[in-house]
């Protein structure tokens, strides 16, 4: 798909550099042969990767767009010239990102990474030392909501809540843990969980324990604007996403917050965590919003969640164990605890194979997270290229062939 596109766009790279341009081609046909199911990649429209790739990326603009704008946050302004077209287009992708989500929430479009978001929005809130309650990495969790190796780990005092013994996030032990620890900040949001995340539940645990609540939607955004995965807005104080994922947009990010943290946010974006924002990307931004107002992306959604219950019912039927038993979102972890190989090793066998997927820690995991005993497979990508229930089954039949092959493998050795 996008063959025009990226034909012309490497071929001109080619004149100035042969190297990236090859490169940037192989890495083309890859992503056009390989059955990709990464959860977190997609593929975004000609116009997205035309808007990041316009004049805009020549543009500094440090600040916020200037009166007469209707902007929450009261700043005052950028610090350089001729921001005059960037300050219309940036408000633009304000607006229309609320839209989106049906919601009167303050946006901030200036984070160039989910990471970065989640960094502001901590500091939005939170002086180092404070305790955040957050789901575990090693249970769908997110780096960034309080690895040990991460920002978010040195800096906060973190307390986890769990999965119980069918994998589910158990909303007793979360409120048990609030109760105990009083956290300044409860946050909801994973990167490997299959399931609804309960966001009144969390609401109302926060509020009983006088905590923020923040909801990471970076996977799920999509699913949200789509209408098939429950909204955190209205319950949340603050919400960050990325566009890419089941967005369909360019990498970046986003936070939404209640108006009351607007300046906060702002000033924790900029210039607390950020210099210049990205104009191009926040173009891009704002065309990708426009693409999920349309009634199409609210079908893709659907399909994207159909193709899932798809892959993990034929994985099921070919008896192999899902974390949860099934999913209600845009992937499934596969676990391979009593197989004698790794993630990592069956990543690796899928890769020979044209088909692209990533290792992931299972709950109660064994292996090293380099190993790791389990993969997260996702449908939104291949969704996006066309792919119905039937084309899923047939790459889940494909992936139990290469298991089997590892099995004897291993068997022989």
């Amino acid at each position: 798909m996008y063959d025009k596109y990226n034909i012309e766009n490497y071929e001109l790279i080619m004149k100035t550099s042969p190297t990236v341009g090859e490169l940037i081609k192989k890495e083309f046909e890859r992503q056009s042969n390989n059955v990709e199911l990464i959860a977190s990649e997609n593929y975004c429209s000609d116009a997205v990767m035309a808007a990041c790739g316009s004049c805009l990326v020549w543009k500094y603009a440090e600040g916020y767009p200037a009166p007469p704008v209707e902007r929450y946050s009261g700043n005052k302004g950028r610090y350089y010239g001729g921001t005059e077209f960037v300050d219309q287009i940036e408000e633009y992708c304000c607006n229309v990102w609320r839209k989106v989500f049906n919601t009167d929430y303050h946006v901030n479009v200036q984070p160039h990474s989910g990471s970065q978001a989640n960094f502001a929005a901590y500091k939005s809130v939170l002086e180092p030392g404070d305790t955040i309650l957050s789901f575990d990495l090693d249970h769908g969790g997110h780096l960034t909501h309080g690895s040990a190796v991460n920002f978010s780990g040195k800096l906060y005092n973190l307390v986890f809540y769990d999965v119980d013994d069918n994998g589910f996030i158990d909303m007793d032990n979360v409120r048990e843990l609030a109760l105990q620890h009083h956290p300044k900040l409860i946050l909801a949001g994973a990167s490997a969980y299959s399931r609804i995340l309960d966001f009144e539940k969390f609401g109302e645990i926060a509020k009983e324990v006088g905590a923020y609540f923040m909801v990471d939607m970076a996977h799920i955004a999509g699913l949200i604007a789509g209408g098939v995965h429950p909204s955190p807005f209205g319950i949340a104080d603050i919400i960050t996403t990325t566009t890419h994922k089941t967005l369909r947009g360019p990498r970046g990010g986003l936070i939404f917050a209640k108006k009351e943290l607007a300046k906060k946010v702002d000033s924790a974006v900029f210039p607390y965590a950020q210099g210049g924002p990205l104009e191009h990307v926040i173009a891009a931004k704002a065309v990708c919003a426009e693409e999920a107002l349309r009634p199409e992306f609210k079908d893709y959604a659907k399909k994207v969640v159909e193709n899932c219950a798809a892959l993990a019912d034929e994985f099921l039927k070919l008896g192999y164990k899902i974390v949860t038993g099934g999913t209600d979102n845009h992937l499934i972890l596969l676990d391979l605890s009593d197989e004698p190989f790794s993630g990592k090793q069956l990543q690796e066998r899928c890769d020979a194979n044209g088909i692209t997927l990533n290792k992931n820690c299972v709950p109660n995991e064994k292996r090293s997270p380099m190993q790791a005993s389990g993969v997260r497979i996702g449908t939104a990508a291949m969704t996006t290229r066309g792919y119905e229930a039937e084309d899923f089954r047939k790459v889940v039949r494909r992936i139990d062939a290469i298991i089997k092959e590892l099995r004897e493998e291993f068997k022989e050795a």
